[in-house]
């Protein structure tokens, strides 16, 4: 298994948009983007299923949104209205299971991360 490339990151002041891409050898059923700030414990931002379910952390509901495109073997996280608190280094990570959600214990596989910086 090919680890999983992010890109996409950036410096960007409250209130603006990024996308965040994710590439890998293959996409699996269960596909996963996390966030951890210096200082803080990894968290779960959002997951996406083969079949397109989605989950998202609460804090992030509304704002950001997860989709993929099998054909391209790519994930993205589509990230709106940003705030100084979604500042972190985001992980793109892939589960090996049927089974699907936002916690550590549903991936396997995890990209080197991308820098993602909002000003207020």
């Amino acid at each position: 298994q090919v680890q999983p490339v992010e890109s996409g990151g950036g410096s960007v002041q409250a209130g603006g948009s990024l996308r965040l891409s994710c590439t890998t050898s293959r996409l699996t059923y269960c596909m996963g983007w996390f966030r951890q700030a210096p200082g803080k414990e990894r968290e779960g931002v959002a997951r996406i299923t083969s079949n397109g379910s989605t989950d998202y952390v609460n804090t992030v509901k509304g704002r950001f949104t997860i989709s993929r495109d099998n054909a391209k073997n790519t994930v993205y996280l589509q990230m709106n209205a940003l705030k100084p608190d979604d500042t972190a280094t985001y992980y793109c990570a892939e589960g090996d299971r049927d089974i699907c959600g936002i916690g550590d214990r549903f991936f396997s596989y995890w990209g080197q991360g991308t820098q993602v910086t909002v000003s207020s």
